[in-house]
């Protein structure tokens, strides 16, 4: 399983995504978030499902952009170039995989800014190559195991925090996946575009870096917990709850 997570806020764009690749019972890490220039421009690709598919994805794409004859000077133009390179390894593998009773399930997020768009944009793509663009309303989305983290980001991120506050939120949202979920693990490689910047902030975290701020959050968490009002509880102290 994986933990991709894109964020868009007002300051900029955040991408998140773990390391881990689990094979039948053996586990190995293997990047999932990879930067690309496109028009001179910073743009990353955030994958997850089936391996062999994401990485043969991603190598076409990079290889095209490589190639590119005519510069795309808008995100959702980039985007349908991806979409190909997604269609065209659907037409070289899907009947294939279908034999062996394996999904072509590969879903990605894309963010950046080119030369033409008024802004940071982030988009989801489908397995099908279609996309939807994420914006204000919802700033964020998740690729893969989204079912721990996504509470925490409901309640905490809106379009107007901080670069800083998405980025907690963000690595909060991971270490409750981590908590709850085998299939997710360190490193943690984050990339950070802030708005109006040509170049993103690239980090890895490793599970150490990060080990006071997980003890951090489950320790005030559950402090949390325990101090919150408790006047409703009064049917605790009945012999009976019916």
């Amino acid at each position: 399983m994986t933990f991709c997570l894109g964020i868009k806020t007002v300051e900029g764009l955040i991408a998140v995504a773990d390391t881990r690749i689990t094979s039948g019972t053996e586990c190995r890490t293997s990047r999932k978030l990879t930067v690309h220039r496109a028009a001179a421009a910073p743009v990353f690709v955030m994958t997850s499902g089936l391996r062999s598919a994401r990485d043969k994805v991603v190598t076409y794409f990079d290889e095209w952009l490589r190639g590119e004859t005519v510069l795309h000077r808008r995100l959702y133009e980039l985007v349908n170039a991806y979409g190909e390179q997604v269609r065209r390894v659907v037409r070289e593998d899907h009947a294939m995989l279908e034999r062996d009773g394996l999904r072509f399930d590969l879903f990605s997020i894309i963010g950046g800014r080119l030369p033409d768009d008024g802004e940071h944009r982030l988009f989801l793509v489908y397995p099908q190559a279609n996309w939807v663009e994420i914006g204000e309303s919802s700033p964020y989305a998740i690729i893969g195991n989204a079912f721990y983290g996504k509470p925490i980001l409901d309640r905490m991120l809106d379009y107007g925090c901080s670069l800083e506050v998405a980025l907690k939120a963000a690595l909060l949202a991971f270490d409750c996946t981590l908590t709850s979920a085998s299939d997710v693990s360190y490193p943690l490689d984050v990339a950070v575009l802030r708005a109006g910047a040509s170049d993103f902030l690239e980090h890895r975290f490793t599970e150490p870096d990060m080990a006071s701020y997980a003890v951090w959050w489950r320790t005030n968490l559950r402090r949390l917990v325990t101090d919150a009002p408790g006047s409703w509880l009064t049917f605790l102290n009945l012999e009976s709850g019916l």
